[in-house]
């Protein structure tokens, strides 16, 4: 078994290379378990966002099932940055789907009968809250000073509030 090489700067403790960034431990920590929280919510509005796809019926289904299908593979497509960016501090990430839905924030929904437009007005609303989660990220990570995961928030956070600007544009419509 590979043990960790130990690296040494001037004025600095061997710290192990398993953390390849100049955080401390704190910082570590605090990080990897908002990724975690944030991977979590990601995974469960991916699962949302998909389910939702695949029951939407109505006079826009063709529009609305594509949409969704569009929404979901950007949700899925930053899973694995997420949960990467985690390791590459030195900290853990989800495991399992047990572990997903003890830190996710946002709420399933397993309704069999639901309307477009109570859909997308749900899946409006997690975007924005998921938005706030990642907003609330950045802080954490702006405290210590991580600007590579701070930078890829940033991004996350733009295409989370595009895919709400577009369904709110929807559901708006809708009234």
């Amino acid at each position: 078994m590979a043990t960790a090489e130990k690296v040494e700067t001037k004025g600095e403790k061997a710290s192990s290379i398993k953390n390849i960034g100049q955080l401390d431990q704190e910082a570590v920590e605090e990080i990897s378990g908002e990724l975690r929280l944030l991977l979590a919510d990601s995974f469960a509005l991916y699962l949302k966002t998909k389910n939702f796809h695949w029951h939407m019926t109505g006079k826009n289904f063709r529009d609305y099932h594509l949409l969704l299908d569009e929404q979901g593979d950007q949700i899925f497509a930053m899973t694995d940055p997420i949960a990467e960016r985690a390791r590459k501090l030195g900290g853990t990430t989800i495991h399992s789907i047990s572990e997903i839905s003890s830190y996710q924030r946002l709420k399933d929904n397993n309704d069999h009968h639901l309307a477009p437009k109570a859909m997308l007005s749900e899946l409006f609303a997690d975007n924005r809250r998921l938005t706030a989660f990642f907003r609330s990220a950045h802080d954490v990570c702006d405290k210590h000073n991580d600007v590579a995961t701070a930078s890829l928030i940033e991004v996350w956070i733009d295409e989370t509030e595009r895919r709400a600007w577009f369904l709110g544009e929807i559901v708006d419509s809708l009234d």
